[in-house]
């Protein structure tokens, strides 16, 4: 019973967080929201576990169970509203999740059970993944995924960041207009909430140059 009612806080905590996410998204990034794609069902998810031999933890499915990650933009159109993670992280539709864990599991030779979840956008050479392993502390939690290096938790030296608790900080992040704050406390400098002239969603170093002809706007307050 206490573990139904943890998948149930779980799959509850996941579609709080991303109501707030995808409101603030259709309010200020109407160019990254209208990337989202419908909800996969359960049948589209049970395939893809069937497929890759791993069950989702229950957040990933909750996660999914509201949107199959996000469409490419339409030829001409800019990537950047693809980037809407932090990191600048396309989300991967459960198509791509597939492909790229049989890519890294079979020829990167990477250990199974760490179910990717992104990459950057128009790239394949790192992103974020989902730890699906049942036995290890880090079940449920989010890694970092690179292309030639082992994979790493995040925040670095943790048992990683529950995919719920990381949803919820990002609408924290967008609500406050502030970069994101880890478990720990530590701010992320690097992750900022940016803005661009195309109405997407972005993250970025406050340090870094703008990138023409789009610019990119920080967020420093509440929006």
């Amino acid at each position: 019973m206490a573990d139904q009612r943890n998948v149930e806080e779980s799959a509850a905590q996941v579609t709080a967080a991303w109501e707030r996410i995808e409101k603030w998204l259709r309010a200020h990034a109407p160019a990254s929201a209208e990337l989202l794609r419908p909800a996969a069902s359960d049948a589209d998810i049970a395939a893809v576990e069937e497929a890759i031999g791993v069950t989702f933890p229950p957040a990933l499915r909750a996660w999914y169970r509201l949107h199959d990650g996000i469409d490419d933009p339409e030829d001409g159109k800019s990537w950047w509203p693809a980037g809407f993670l932090p990191g600048g992280q396309g989300w991967y539709r459960l198509e791509q999740m597939q492909s790229a864990y049989v890519m890294q599991t079979r020829d990167w030779e990477r250990e199974p059970g760490r179910i990717p979840i992104s990459c950057t956008p128009d790239d394949m050479w790192h992103g974020l993944y989902i730890d699906a392993r049942p036995d290890e502390p880090s079940y449920g939690n989010l890694g970092r995924w690179v292309v030639d290096r082992e994979p790493d938790l995040i925040p670095e030296s943790t048992s990683g960041w529950p995919l719920q608790a990381w949803l919820t900080e990002i609408a924290d992040a967008l609500e406050r207009g502030r970069c994101l704050i880890e478990l720990d406390g530590w701010r992320d400098e690097d992750n900022w909430p940016a803005l661009t002239v195309c109405g997407g969603l972005t993250w970025v170093a406050p340090g870094e140059e703008p990138q023409s002809p789009e610019g990119r706007i920080l967020l420093d307050g509440p929006r």
